[in-house]
């Protein structure tokens, strides 16, 4: 605990940030995206996002997920523009009440905590829509998972949407087609979703979501085997028919910990957690994404390649109604 607390603490940065002048309401055009956008007035952000994510993960790796998770779940609805983050106000009711997200949705507080540090060292510098897409490459990385660029300079937005977050966001109950669709009208085709629901290998699923699945077609798509049979039994442990609504399950079931690509065996094997992902493997309609699978489980590095890949294209959709850059990522400025 003390090391942890120490290393949270132990950067000095001596350089000072420059003010960066935003407007109140600015235009986002992706293409204004870039990895020098920070040179000038904040230039030691990555070592700042960097430093907290590995104190964070090395005090619970689950944080790792949480924070992908928000970043995903965040460029979703209307692109990557910091909306997941608002709170509730007295005139409007947020993303975090979104079906999707509500009693599932973490990592708020360690967003603060980065956030206080960006601000103490470049005030109104750095979105915090650009927060979340450092912090989820740093946490794939701290976990064991690939590197990419970042390209950076998003705006956060001045609202948020329940409505879009519900429609948009896809849900463990979804089917095949559903889901591609969804993926598409966000610019990502089949081999994106692939890759990118790939970063259930750290994940964890609650009860409420996996329920239907591990009651319904599981045995069936695990063709009986006995192995999966003892499987699901703890999983029906951890998830009763009734009650246990907020119990959790790892995603992949062998190294919930580390990114890697076993999560795609899971699928092979039949025993993909939740509907939406064993789909995947198992629909009538998947022979793609089946192969995709497939790849992936033999080539971990074709697997890492896709999904750095992903997640540049995923992070660079901008809310083009433009935005400002929050002092809080809880509330817009005042």
């Amino acid at each position: 605990m003390a090391t942890s607390v120490l290393c949270c603490r132990a950067f000095a940065l001596t350089m000072a940030c420059l003010l960066l002048a935003v407007p109140s309401l600015v235009a986002q055009d992706p293409s204004s995206l870039s990895l020098q956008y920070y040179s000038k007035t904040c230039p030691n952000v990555e070592h700042i996002v960097r430093t907290e994510m590995e104190c964070a993960v090395r005090a619970d790796t689950r944080n790792a997920a949480l924070m992908l998770r928000l970043h995903f779940h965040d460029c979703f609805v209307e692109g990557c523009d910091g909306s997941v983050l608002l709170d509730d106000t007295a005139t409007m009711i947020g993303e975090k009440q979104a079906d999707q997200n509500v009693n599932s949705l973490k990592g708020f507080e360690l967003v603060d905590k980065i956030k206080e540090k960006l601000e103490a060292e470049c005030p109104g510098a750095v979105s915090c829509a650009d927060l979340l897409a450092i912090a989820a490459r740093d946490a794939v990385v701290l976990v064991g998972g690939p590197y990419w660029d970042v390209p950076v300079g998003r705006l956060d937005a001045k609202k948020a949407s329940l409505d879009l977050a519900n429609r948009d966001i896809p849900t463990a109950q979804q089917g095949l087609l559903t889901l591609i669709s969804k993926f598409w009208e966000k610019g990502l085709d089949a081999t994106d979703m692939v890759a990118l629901v790939g970063s259930h290998t750290i994940g964890f699923a609650r009860c409420e979501n996996f329920r239907d699945r591990i009651y319904g077609d599981f045995e069936m798509t695990s063709k009986y085997n006995p192995a999966s049979q003892t499987y699901l039994s703890k999983l029906k442990e951890i998830c009763p028919l009734d009650g246990g609504d907020n119990n959790i399950s790892a995603m992949d079931s062998h190294t919930s910990a580390i990114f890697d690509n076993a999560y795609y065996e899971t699928l092979i094997k039949g025993e993909g957690l939740l509907n939406s992902d064993q789909e995947m493997w198992s629909s009538v309609v998947g022979y793609s994404t089946a192969d995709t699978v497939n790849k992936y489980w033999a080539d971990p590095a074709a697997f890492f390649k896709q999904f750095s890949d992903s997640m540049v294209k995923m992070g660079n959709i901008t809310n083009p109604a433009g935005g400002e850059v929050r002092k809080n990522c809880r509330f817009v400025n005042t």
